[in-house]
């Protein structure tokens, strides 16, 4: 290690489902925050570790920032705006369109902080190249970005690019973390958060946004495999017969996709058990959110 060696960490803010968690995976080379195509996939702030030779970047993945409806989602807008108060760069992420209502907002929120924040356009794989210099000059009215990066996260393109630009206004600093380390969360959350991923993809009409996974005991292995049990909540009746299936038979399928990707994170054998329960309006209960791990500060 060089004594030019550089590090810090980088928030990624946008409107929900604008690719954040994409790119964080893309840049780590493993899940580390599930996608879904329901708004508000992510929940908790989810750090991405970043190394080479040169530098180590940490990365904040932040829930999508939209208008609370509950006791969650002002849990989910307070952590992304607490992420802003931890970083070096600020990565504010947009689709390539016209800035919307949401974006205004977000915009606004990032000239009162005094850090360089860079526009990130993703998806530019999705339009024609005529179109992006149109989209830039339309963001440029939202204010003085430090940095206008293009890039497509789920194809890679121009994010090598994205690296270096953060890079240069990182400070020379340690390496955080050990190289081989790509997250900051333990298994056990990650093990959730898989399990989650599959009941959004798998469940329809309010129940992905009523779902929260708690994985209660991860045992030594019995013949070979790691004994893995979770919990899936949910907030009504009606949405646990929803994700139990007729006969059992959604609960099964939900298991078995959960099963692989969980093998795939762990590299081993995996035995899963899921149990549904009800907790009602567990989303406004601030105990029960506090009880799953939801940071007590960021309830109040």
């Amino acid at each position: 290690m060089t004594e030019e060696f550089k590090s810090g960490f980088v928030a990624l803010i946008g409107r929900p489902n604008v690719g954040k968690s994409t790119l964080l995976n893309y840049l780590v080379g493993q899940k580390v925050a599930i996608m879904s195509p329901q708004p508000q996939t992510t929940r908790n702030k989810i750090s991405g570790v970043y190394t080479d030779d040169h530098e180590q970047i940490v990365f904040i993945d932040t829930p999508g920032i939209h208008k609370p409806k509950n006791k969650l989602d002002d849990f989910m807008d307070k952590s992304s705006y607490s992420a802003l108060d931890e970083v070096d760069v600020v990565l504010f992420m947009v689709e390539p369109e016209k800035a919307g209502k949401g974006d205004h907002y977000i915009a606004d929120l990032l000239k009162k902080i005094k850090k360089p924040v860079f526009l990130v356009i993703n998806k530019i794989d999705t339009i024609h190249p005529d179109k992006l210099l149109e989209i830039i000059d339309s963001y440029k009215e939202l204010g003085d970005f430090t940095e206008i990066v293009p890039i497509s996260a789920s194809q890679g393109n121009n994010v090598d690019e994205l690296i270096k630009t953060i890079t240069k206004y990182l400070p020379v600093g340690p390496q955080f973390y050990d190289a081989d380390q790509i997250t900051d969360r333990p298994e056990y959350f990650i093990v959730a958060e898989l399990i989650r991923e599959q009941v959004l993809r798998l469940t329809h009409e309010e129940v992905p946004h009523a779902t929260a996974v708690v994985v209660d005991r991860m045992r030594d292995h019995e013949n070979g495999k790691l004994q893995i049990e979770a919990t899936i909540y949910v907030e009504r009746d009606g949405q646990k017969g929803i994700v139990i299936g007729k006969r059992g038979s959604m609960l099964k399928q939900i298991g078995i996709a959960a099963r692989k990707e969980i093998e795939n994170l762990l590299g081993e054998k995996v035995n899963l058990r899921l149990w549904v329960k009800v907790q009602k309006n567990w989303r406004s209960d601030p105990a029960f959110l506090k009880s799953i791990g939801y940071n007590a500060k960021e309830l109040r």
